[in-house]
């Protein structure tokens, strides 16, 4: 399966935006209004695969309130009018999949590392509802490791009420690897016990990124090691709705890393639904990596 070229179109900006930003999502299946929540690049991992460049300095140093609820308002305005399928970057954009289908926090960085991260989910919130959007998800794309801190457990109960899903990062199944591929010095227990933490109050969405490391796909140990992490979860009470497997669509910031082949990215996620009886999508690779 081909990725369309618009799926690798994920730039950060539109329009002179800081904040808020529109991309065609393969993992949405339709227009995801993106906010970044770290525009100063600042993360508690660096993710082996991550399209950011950690080596510049951004120009954007915090989440300014105000201009980010205003370009908020002002992108659901452009969506709702078909606006924003006249742009150049969107014209192509095919008839199913002109619509908008989530809010998304995510970004340059973790997003719930936000000092005020449940006050912007609350106000995002009002600002979906004052446009009719009832229905449209808030989806938080995190990894995990601030769910045990009290105002993210607040920002999640929000998210609850809101049609939120949280699609939270597992890229390993051992310490080892999970060193090697988020490079942090966050515990990978934490991560964890922070999933389990999160899974037992809601469903939660497992997003897996695998790849090719200096030439090596992961082992089949390692996946076995994964899949054990997610029956860990759901016996000890945690919910797991999906999990995706997926593999690099867009050019990291480091060369070491390439995406696997799509017959690897199936052959994973038929490991994860046999081991797991979980659900399990694929997301390949794109021909214009």
């Amino acid at each position: 399966m081909t990725t369309h070229r618009l799926h690798t179109q994920h730039q950060r900006t539109f329009e002179g935006n800081r904040f808020v930003y529109p991309v065609l999502s393969r993992r949405s299946k339709g227009l995801s209004i993106g906010v970044n929540l770290n525009p100063d690049k600042i993360c508690n991992f660096d993710c082996i695969y991550c399209q950011v460049d950690r080596r510049t300095e951004s120009e954007v140093r915090f989440v300014e309130g105000e201009r980010y609820y205003c370009e908020l308002e002002e992108m659901l305005d452009l969506c709702a009018s078909g606006e924003i399928f006249q742009t150049t970057k969107f014209t192509e954009t095919p008839e199913h999949l002109r619509r908008v289908n989530d809010i998304a926090f995510s970004g340059d960085g973790e997003p719930t590392t936000y000092r005020n991260f449940d006050e912007l989910i609350e106000r995002s919130a009002e600002i979906k509802r004052k446009h009719g959007l009832d229905q449209v998800k808030m989806v938080l794309i995190t990894n995990a490791t601030m769910f045990h801190r009290p105002h993210v457990q607040r920002g999640l109960e929000i998210l609850d009420a809101n049609q939120g899903e949280v699609w939270a990062k597992l890229d390993a199944g051992t310490e080892s690897y999970y060193r090697t591929i988020e490079r942090t010095k966050i515990p990978f227990q934490r991560v964890l016990d922070n999933l389990l933490l999160a899974a037992q109050v809601r469903p939660i969405v497992i997003q897996s990124m695998f790849l090719r490391l200096l030439g090596q796909s992961p082992t089949a140990e390692e996946i076995v090691a994964f899949c054990d992490r997610l029956n860990t979860i759901v016996a000890e009470g945690g919910q797991i709705k999906l999990v995706q497997v997926y593999t690099v669509a867009r050019k990291p910031a480091e060369s070491i890393v390439a995406p696997l082949d799509d017959s690897e990215v199936d052959t994973i996620a038929q490991t994860v639904r046999d081991r797991t009886g979980l659900t399990a999508e694929v997301y390949y690779g794109s021909s214009d990596y």
